[in-house]
């Protein structure tokens, strides 16, 4: 049995003991308001620690939970089972305006506009005289249920903690599937992520309203436990808090949402207790022992109490639970010869740099065309253009007759075209496996809720399963437990090549794929792309390595200063004058 099985069995087993054994009812409250906490801090492992969207503004959405709970129950007698769906329709709405503004910032924008958006609904709650303004509202009623009342802290714990759990295992079910690997690949840009079919946009939506309505249950429950709502507890500070927590804890990982909270809940009762004794007088000095805690965290446990426990703690290999899947659909291919790729007098300007000029050339199923050129001749800028990185100033790019280039990448890969990058990109914290299944992104089709309640296993076992067939190809098979991470940049760029033919494309462009590799590993990537040639792909290579791209092209277009210099075969470039000249310079 796996150790995290065992921590998780040993987790519930505390969990469902600690009401019904003879500790203090101050126990019972704490451990109230770290499950509370720890709601919030689930959604901000999603928002923050995955999806790499700092937010501020989550005490806000507790506050709508909360308000929304309190003012239905009082003013219209509205049942509390009825408010909380209420409450989490006008957090998701709110989450939704939001988010169509804010997620289109970038940087230091984004956090800033959280905090304006926590500032403003403080203040709001403040000034309704509905809402009791800076008093708030007294008197909410508790909940029943099956003819209970939960008036008591261990009567209100059950339900809590029921709740905790549950969307605890369901945020561990979303983070290890086709949306969770999604969620984990826009953190370091969405160039990747789109690149293999990610509506990044859409993405970043989904991590930013599943966190709102996590914060607006956790809403909706304190103010059914504390019976009394204000302003206070949703302002900035508090959401600062929630972050903190996150942070401390661990905020890549699910199970850092509950360390923080236990860690941050218990010390602050415990500094607010002995600082004062301690220095003689009244004051917040906690806060100064949080602020040194951070610094510690930061300096030697950067990805937070968990990530540093867990890394001492070895990494049992998935159970491979996927041999019998059946196989992915694949795309029709075009019959030998046909005109995949035409790039028709491209051109790309960068104010009054043109770095791509004019260019054109064809790419043809079961053909391997080779772009070369010197250094800063224009080669990844055209690739650029035909993913749709880059839109082009003038000129075409088609892909089977049809245009692409003004498509977004998203499209252009649904439409059978996949790359590698001159630079790898990656998601270092995930296994070589989960990399290579991102490829194989637009092949699945099963989204948020069918993760979370874990029916999507049949199409996640197929997704697996390609994408160890494609380790295989490339020879990396054993290896597909590592993390990404870990290997050296060889290895890297076999599994780029393997996470781009997982999508299933028709055009396979490739960048600079042998920079980094073995001799050995050469040969065998020349042998993998010409069996693909053999089977009908339409391969686009930039490479510096000539003898491998003399012995593996069929073709070859040459660029300098970004025109086309000449085209031919391997034979016709190496005895041109110009391609001699533009790489060893002339004799003057």
């Amino acid at each position: 049995m796996k150790i995290r099985r065992i921590a998780f069995i040993a987790f519930l087993v505390v969990v469902a003991a600690l009401p019904v054994l003879p500790v203090p009812e101050f126990w019972i409250t704490q451990a109230n308001y770290i499950g509370l906490y720890t709601l919030v801090a689930l959604g901000l492992v999603l928002l923050t620690g995955v999806a790499g969207l700092t937010s501020f503004g989550q005490a806000a959405f507790v506050g709508i939970g909360a308000y929304t709970a309190a003012y239905l129950t009082l003013t219209y007698a509205v049942s509390p089972w009825l408010t909380v769906f209420i409450g989490l329709a006008v957090t998701g709405v709110a989450a939704l305006a939001l988010a169509w503004v804010t997620l289109r910032m970038s940087g230091h924008f984004l956090p800033l506009a959280t905090i304006a958006w926590g500032l403003s609904l403080f203040y709001l709650l403040g000034n309704i005289d509905a809402l009791g303004k800076y008093d708030g509202l007294l008197g909410i009623p508790a909940l029943e249920l099956f003819g209970l009342t939960l008036n008591t802290g261990r009567s209100f714990y059950v339900l809590l903690w029921l709740l905790v759990v549950l969307a605890t295992v369901a945020v561990t079910h979303l983070l290890d599937s086709r949306t969770g690997r999604a969620l984990r690949a826009v953190k370091g840009g969405t160039t990747m992520a789109e690149a293999m079919g990610v509506n990044t946009f859409r993405i970043k939506v989904t991590a930013f309203l599943i966190a709102a309505l996590l914060a607006s249950l956790s809403g909706w429950l304190f103010a059914h436990f504390q019976r009394t709502v204000n302003p206070s507890p949703f302002g900035l500070n508090k959401g600062i808090e929630y972050l903190f927590m996150a942070v401390v804890g661990g905020v890549g990982h699910v199970w850092g949402a509950l360390v923080g909270s236990t860690v941050v809940k218990v010390l602050e009762e415990q500094l607010q207790d002995w600082l004062p004794r301690l220095m003689g007088t009244s004051g917040n000095y906690e806060i100064i022992v949080f602020g040194l805690l951070l610094v510690l965290v930061l300096q030697y446990a950067r990805d937070g109490i968990w990530a540093f426990v867990e890394a001492r703690v070895p990494r049992p290999p998935r159970p491979r639970d996927w041999g019998d899947a059946s196989a992915l659909p694949e795309r029709a291919r075009p019959p030998r010869g046909e005109v995949v790729l035409q790039v028709q007098a491209a051109r790309k300007e960068f104010g009054g740099l043109v770095a791509v000029n004019d260019v054109s050339f064809d790419v043809r199923a079961g053909q391997i065309l080779g772009l070369i050129g010197p250094n800063g001749a224009g080669k990844s800028t055209t690739f650029n253009l035909v993913t749709g990185v880059l839109p082009v100033t003038r000129g075409e790019v088609r892909l089977r007759g049809q245009p692409i280039h003004s498509l977004p990448s998203r499209e252009i890969a649904a439409r059978g075209v996949a790359r590698t990058f001159q630079h790898v990109k990656m998601i270092p914290g995930m296994t070589v496996l989960e990399n290579v299944a991102l490829g194989a992104h637009l092949r699945g089709g099963h989204g948020v809720a069918a993760a979370m309640l874990r029916l999507d296993r049949g199409e996640e076992k197929r997704l697996l399963k390609e994408a160890e067939r494609q380790l295989q190809r490339i020879g990396m098979g054993e290896r597909m437990h590592e993390l990404a991470g870990n290997l050296a940049l060889g290895p890297q760029r076999l599994m780029e090549i393997a996470r781009a033919l997982a999508a299933d494309p028709t055009l396979l462009l490739l960048d600079e794929p042998a920079a980094g590799l073995r001799l050995k590993e050469k040969q065998a990537l020349a042998g993998v792309l010409r069996q693909l040639r053999d089977e009908g792909m339409a391969i686009l290579l930039v490479e510096h390595d000539m003898d491998l791209v003399m012995g593996l092209v069929d073709r070859v277009v040459v660029m300098e200063f970004g025109t086309k210099l000449i085209e031919g075969t391997p034979e016709e470039v190496q005895a041109s004058p110009a391609v001699r000249a533009a790489y060893l310079g002339t004799e003057h």
